[in-house]
């Protein structure tokens, strides 16, 4: 009996979907798969329709976006656990087991990350969990690092979601992902949601997941994800943080801009950068992004005092390399 279904968003994925669904037909544990295309015009959809007939497949006919497209996933599945993974990824065979595995070990267990490692370099880290730190900065914990340095598990600010797994019934109770998230950062935003509720996110380094990474919109740094991300990362502060401790980490946040509105200025990328800002303090101020703050509750205040310690912590973290 299938416990997991895995919910891949594609868009474009021609290159890569057929090693993705390849392997994890290989997987040691049962698992149902939805696709969920987002108006690919390569070929792709035809591939799997053609290919993998056991694939549940939901396609939109434009592309509207990673959150959209993987809530529809979450939303039709009807498993006790989702696992998300994007479709520029190879699986390790036991990469569900070990996930599903640490899901029951903690019943309050909101997500669990696998260790994600550079497809074409598998040596090197691509991430074993996302950190986020006080000058508003989110990273990947790891990133390039010798992937056999990260093989003890624990918490996490929050799982990277191009390889997790989630407990749906959670879903219910912090939300879904935030369709106003485009793309970028939607994973922060949802596992700070999880933090704030009382949900751990874990990290299980024995669940092994191989990454293309930036096969959907280009290099490390491009307009569009600049642009978004710098948008997203506005929101996610005025979604996530209460006044109080908005004001405390001020300071820290306000550098944080600085330094990378100078970076981006020095990449040629500035202006993309400052309009993306822009973007989210419009975003934060209409009414889509007002109906989804989290509202704060003091029962959720050893909550939000473990959080702020992960910021400073993160930034020592962050600023340590």
């Amino acid at each position: 009996m299938q416990r997991t279904t895995v919910v891949i968003p594609n868009y474009n994925g021609r290159q890569y979907i057929d090693a993705c669904l390849k392997s994890l037909q290989k997987s040691t544990v049962p698992l149902k798969i939805i696709l969920v295309d987002n108006g690919s015009t390569d070929g792709s959809l035809n591939c799997v329709r053609e290919n993998y007939p056991d694939v549940r497949i939901i396609a939109f006919p434009e592309n509207t976006g990673f959150s959209k497209a993987v809530n529809a996933g979450i939303l039709a599945a009807d498993t006790e656990f989702v696992l998300l993974l994007n479709n520029d990824t190879v699986v390790d065979e036991r990469m569900a087991e070990y996930l599903e595995n640490a899901m029951e070990a903690d019943e309050g267990c909101f997500s669990a990350a696998a260790r994600m490692c550079s497809l074409s370099a598998p040596e090197k880290l691509d991430g074993a969990g996302d950190f986020y730190c006080a000058l508003g900065w989110a990273f990947a914990r790891g990133k390039d690092q010798p992937a056999d340095r990260y093989l003890k598990p624990g918490r996490v600010f929050s799982a990277c979601a191009g390889a997790a797994i989630y407990r749906r019934s959670l879903f219910l109770k912090i939300g879904y992902f935030d369709e106003n998230h485009f793309a970028y950062l939607e994973d922060i935003d949802i596992g700070y949601r999880a933090n704030i509720y009382g949900y751990p996110n874990q990290y299980v380094p024995q669940a092994v997941v191989y990454h293309a990474g930036s096969a959907v919109s280009g290099s490390r740094h491009n307009e569009f994800k600049v642009r978004l991300s710098a948008a997203n990362s506005i929101y996610l502060i005025y979604k996530n943080m209460p006044f109080l401790q908005l004001v405390l980490n001020l300071p820290f946040l306000l550098a944080g801009y600085l330094v990378k509105s100078l970076f981006f200025l020095t990449k040629g990328m500035g202006r993309a950068y400052l309009g993306g800002l822009a973007k989210g303090f419009c975003l934060s101020a209409s009414e889509a992004g007002r109906r989804n703050k989290v509202p704060f509750r003091w029962k959720n205040l050893p909550h939000y005092l473990w959080i702020q310690g992960q910021l400073w912590l993160n930034l020592l973290r962050r600023l340590g390399g």
